[in-house]
């Protein structure tokens, strides 16, 4: 019997209609459930109801189809929940301090601020503080554990620090230190990088025998140390520091990759123009505050978190960012500490919780994570 493709797809349409039915049947009776769970303070999440309706329609639908039918399922646990949540709007701590967020979300960021970064005059950490706030008073210091220690201490209302770059990658140190430190994220900028080989005036590229500058700055010029063998890299804590080290230094076959503020700043001459391996580099970095404050315009949420260290745990946590619809901008993975082979992961957002949606999945994503921390919802400036 020959087949027919389009008999075969008015068949799949009759189905298709008959199980959107049934789908709407069934979170009709979610709502009931959500109802009920609410009256009796039950939790959203029952594992073991969900473990005995994977059984029973793994085994109804086959060996060849079991695994196929146990993802449906678990999808549509995820969309039941993600409904349940919406229905429910628990009530937690971390409910209670988004919605107070949300309430003083017409709030501008401030012009004027003392702010913390790390490094010294001409680092493109205080490119992107000049960038954040019109009139900044730069407090610098000497590393990132610094800037943070600063704002969570209160000696800085504010800190600015690079969290990832177009070409290196994340800047792991950073994400390190936001496990072991309280803030919040209140403003975010890319800025662009533009790395200049800088040297002592009359100094010939072929004196060259060492670079200073930044670590991140050093792996984004890969190419320069690939074609100049014989010149060393050395990491330094700032490509500004870098900089001025280049031009106290009694050598002359010293030179940095630095910015060009830093070439007339510190009184150094630019061997090359340009030596990063991309064009079109730009570093993005984050401004924290001790205390969540949501300013206006804010539309990207970070989030902090473990799953459970079990197959699926992590990607039932994203379904129910796809659920909702939301993009998904960021996952970073890191290491915990004295934990083999388990990660904390850090996620950006495309959202805001002024949408009692959001507030109602962060709630969610609370209850089903190991640990969840709301690093905050800010806008990120272009």
């Amino acid at each position: 019997m020959e087949l027919n493709l389009q008999a075969i797809r008015d068949q799949l349409d009759t189905i298709d209609d008959q199980m959107i039915s049934l789908f709407s049947q069934r979170m009709n009776l979610v709502r009931d459930v959500a109802a009920y769970k609410k009256e009796k303070g039950l939790p959203i999440l029952d594992t073991g109801r969900e473990r005995e309706i994977i059984n029973r329609v793994t085994l109804k639908a086959g060996e060849d189809l079991e695994r196929y039918a146990k993802l449906l399922y678990q999808t549509l646990f995820n969309v039941s929940k993600a409904y349940q949540a919406e229905q429910l709007r628990l009530e937690s701590s971390l409910t209670r301090q988004l919605e107070q967020a949300a309430g003083g979300a017409k709030q501008t960021m401030p012009v004027r601020a003392l702010v913390a970064c790390q490094g010294t005059e001409g680092a493109y950490s205080q490119k992107a503080t000049e960038r954040m706030f019109e009139f900044p008073n730069i407090l610098f210091m000497n590393s990132f554990n610094d800037v943070f220690n600063a704002v969570e201490k209160g000696m800085c209302p504010f800190g600015v620090l690079p969290i990832e770059n177009s070409t290196a990658g994340s800047v792991t140190q950073v994400y390190d230190l936001m496990e072991k430190h309280h803030f919040h994220i209140v403003r975010a900028a890319r800025q662009r990088v533009e790395h200049r080989l800088l040297a002592k005036p009359g100094v010939k590229l072929e004196e060259i025998k060492e670079v200073v500058s930044h670590e991140q700055a050093l792996r984004q010029c890969a190419g320069f140390f690939s074609a100049h063998p014989g010149i060393k890299a050395t990491p330094m804590e700032n490509t500004a520091v870098a900089a001025a080290f280049a031009a106290r230094s009694d050598r002359r076959d010293i030179a940095a990759i630095a910015s060009q503020e830093c070439e007339a700043l510190y009184g150094l001459e630019a061997l090359s123009d340009s030596v990063g391996d991309a064009g079109n580099n730009s570093t993005r970095f984050i401004c924290i505050a001790k205390d969540l404050t949501v300013y206006e315009g804010a539309n990207k949420i970070s989030l902090m978190l473990t799953a459970a260290h079990r197959p699926g745990a992590l990607y039932r946590l994203l379904t129910h960012i796809s659920v909702m619809g939301l993009n998904l901008t960021k996952l970073e993975s890191r290491p915990i500490p004295g934990k083999d082979f388990e990660f904390r992961f850090f996620f950006d957002i495309e959202a805001s919780i002024l949408d009692p949606a959001v507030r109602a999945l962060m709630e969610q994503l609370r209850q089903e994570a190991d640990q969840l921390v709301f690093l905050g919802n800010y806008e990120e400036m272009r």
